[in-house]
């Protein structure tokens, strides 16, 4: 498999991830990977303001992964309560499964342990998303049993399609 490349997004990248994000976990296209949303929840999955909010705000970046400049994979990293945070990850649906997701989640932990210096990384799932909660159990990452809501009304996050939606904080040690 050639060589990922890794580079911070820009402003200039909008709507390059915004497409990115969206066909992985919504909407057709998003059924060809094994990530989709697409029975919870429908419309937006990210939101240009929130995205360039995430891309300007300190402690706080999108990584990028290409491959002979082609957008593959996406995830934000940031500092949040004194952890790293993850969330955003994609990777284009057809690509699913063929090892960029682990790349992409290595880098973004190496970046929060080396650059930013935190020692445990955060990220929130939908807690009924058991087969990608499993993915991440396999990578090292815990239940919490800490629960979030899901923020209902907010179209910038999308259109549920459940009553039933919360987030599950999942954890890990970098050290």
């Amino acid at each position: 498999m050639p060589t990922l490349t890794f580079r911070d997004a820009t402003l200039a990248d909008i709507d390059a991830i915004t497409a990115l994000v969206t066909c992985a976990y919504r909407g057709p296209a998003s059924r060809v990977g094994w990530t989709t949303e697409a029975d919870l929840l429908e419309g937006n999955r990210i939101d240009r303001g929130v995205l360039e909010h995430d891309l300007t705000r300190p402690d706080s970046r999108v990584l990028l992964a290409e491959r002979d400049g082609v957008l593959l994979a996406c995830a934000h990293v940031a500092i949040e309560d004194g952890a790293g945070y993850f969330g955003m990850f994609s990777v284009r649906p057809d690509l699913q499964g063929s090892g960029i997701g682990k790349q992409v989640l290595a880098e973004a932990e190496r970046i929060a342990r080396d650059e930013m210096g935190v020692e445990r990384m955060r990220m929130t799932v939908i807690d009924l998303r058991e087969t990608l909660i499993a993915f991440y159990q396999r990578r090292g990452y815990v239940r919490t049993g800490i629960f979030k809501p899901f923020p209902y009304g907010d179209a910038r996050f999308g259109t549920p399609l459940r009553q039933d939606l919360r987030f599950e904080v999942l954890e890990k040690s970098l050290v």
